[in-house]
């Protein structure tokens, strides 16, 4: 589990693709000393496995299944990643709990500066966009943020200048893709609506 508070700024070193999926090799800060093999990282809203640590660099592993339901299958070397350690029992829940697990992926349609924040517009694939409501909760390349309107298929975040610096968010542009991961509660409530 994730907070959606992103705590690195990881850098795609290498990509090995092959038919049974991905190896990525991605550089950080992190002290990886702490890191165990097996440990999870979120990357970019996705949990990985660590399988394979270097110096300040780590390998994980991608199942074909993981590239084709995220962006994950776009990247390319050089790309910067948001990433996030596992959540510990005590941590600060600074975010809100997140799984790892993308759901879908969404367009980015609108950018806008507001002041000193920006204004983005998602669209959201269908049927997703029925999670979604005015003040709720959704991770957008694993960030956490507010979501602050909703019409039909698309909704709108407002980006403060921290979370702008300090993730990838201030490298897209409209027409770019982003992970999505709806609220953990959103997913179980509208479950439960259709099956009573």
């Amino acid at each position: 589990m994730f907070t959606g508070i992103i705590t690195d700024l990881g850098t795609v070193i290498s990509i090995d693709r092959h038919e049974g999926g991905a190896r990525f090799e991605v550089q950080t800060t992190y002290d990886l000393s702490t890191v165990d093999i097996g440990a999870s990282i979120a990357h970019s809203g996705c949990c990985l496995t660590v399988v394979e640590k270097r110096g300040d660099r780590f390998f994980v592993d991608l199942s074909p299944e993981t590239l084709s339901l995220t962006t994950l299958d776009t990247w390319q070397v050089g790309d910067r990643i948001n990433l996030e350690r596992a959540l510990k029992v005590g941590d600060e829940l600074g975010g809100h709990i997140v799984a790892g697990h993308v759901d879908g992926v969404g367009e980015l349609i609108s950018l806008i500066e507001d002041g000193d924040a920006y204004r983005l517009k998602i669209r959201v694939p269908r049927p997703l966009h029925r999670y979604i409501a005015p003040k709720g909760s959704i991770a957008l390349d694993g960030i956490s943020l507010t979501v602050n309107e909703v019409e039909d298929d698309v909704f709108g975040v407002a980006i403060i200048p921290h979370t702008w610096t300090h993730t990838t968010l201030s490298q897209k542009s409209v027409g770019d893709k982003l992970n999505l991961e709806i609220d953990l509660m959103a997913r179980y409530a509208a479950r439960w609506r259709e099956t009573v």
